[in-house]
């Protein structure tokens, strides 16, 4: 994965690790991380959210912005708009790039929001309960600092299309993270029957909705067709869901994996073998449920939909002309669609 982005980045001539630099170094956020500093020493999950901000190869915080830049010099300019490529450095407009941009800082506002912990369940060993309750304060504020910066950026760009695609990505966002909460606050949440096409549905909210309509708004900013632009947004879509897939597969595909690895019980592998299993011997096998699903056919259906998932992207990706940032997109997602 590290070799493929740092390829893709060569491409686009832009260190997306780097993206959301700028604002990470502005003033107001400085203040904010001399007040996180606070939390050293607790268990707060905005520190490690924080320490994302530097560096994390785990959860990958720049991909999106990576990807819409790549997509954006695969597609290159409209034929409305070949007398604007004097505006253009590496074959992607400055529009283009501040989309980019705005789009890694609504993703990371919401991972800071996500580090809001519940004051119901901390544990002594957490750390303090004023510190904790700082914690929530400084997750709030500086997600919303974030926001707020992206929805400044955004109404800079001047396009109403564009405005609309992003603020209902936002919106996308809110519904399905509010779904998860909702859903992880129940006290009987294993016994939650969820089918996969109600899974693709959430996962699409909270992981796909911004990246794939950030890919389409990248294309009307190129003042592409409405036909690119949907090409753009499948890429966007399915990309994303080869993503998270990949992701829900890694405690069951590794080779190092133990009986301890966390896993969700709402994961593509879980949810599958809860469907090929049935409701009420899946109820029974709560307590031995990982292994149980390693030998089900829940992880090798979860592995097929992720590479059916990775075809339609790379299927969409065939519409745009020969590059080398073409090529870079679909590293990305044979990247995520490799397994041991």
């Amino acid at each position: 994965w590290s070799q493929v982005v740092s390829e893709a980045e060569k491409i686009v001539g832009y260190p997306t690790s780097f993206m959301s630099l700028r604002c990470l170094l502005s003033d107001e956020l400085s203040t904010i991380a001399m007040q996180v500093r606070k939390l050293v020493g607790t268990k707060h999950p905005l520190l490690d959210t924080a320490r994302g901000f530097v560096y994390d190869s785990r959860n990958n915080l720049q991909m999106r912005g990576l990807v819409i830049l790549l997509i954006s010099k695969a597609a290159g300019p409209s034929t409305t708009e070949l007398s604007f490529q004097h505006n253009m450095v590496s074959g992607i407009y400055s529009s283009q790039r501040s989309l980019a941009e705005i789009t890694e800082l609504i993703h990371t506002a919401f991972l800071v929001h996500r580090g809001i912990v519940n004051i119901g369940e901390l544990k002594s060993c957490d750390g303090p309960l004023k510190d904790m309750q700082f914690g929530n304060k400084m997750a709030v504020l500086s997600g919303d600092f974030l926001l707020a910066n992206a929805c400044t950026s955004l109404a800079q760009l001047q396009n109403t299309k564009v405005v609309e695609l992003i603020s209902s990505a936002i919106g996308d966002l809110v519904q399905g993270i509010y779904y998860e909460n909702s859903k992880s606050s129940e006290e009987n949440c294993l016994t939650d029957d969820i089918s996969i096409s109600t899974w693709k549905e959430q996962v699409f909210l909270s992981h796909s909705a911004l990246l794939a309509k950030s890919c389409q708004a990248a294309m009307e900013l190129a003042k592409h067709s409405a036909e690119i632009q949907d090409t753009a947004f499948q890429y966007g879509k399915h990309m994303s869901m080869s993503h998270k897939l990949h992701s829900d597969l890694q405690p069951f595909v590794k080779e190092s994996s133990s009986d301890t690895t966390a896993f969700s019980l709402n994961s593509a592998p879980a949810v599958l073998h809860q469907e090929f299993l049935g409701r009420e011997a899946w109820i029974k096998q709560i307590r031995e449920l990982q292994e149980a699903i390693k030998a089900g056919k829940g992880v090798t259906s979860a592995i097929e939909l992720c590479r059916c998932h990775g075809k339609r992207a790379l299927a969409a990706l065939e519409r745009f002309p020969p590059s080398e940032a073409r090529a870079a997109l679909a590293n990305i997602v044979y990247a995520v669609t490799r397994f041991p």
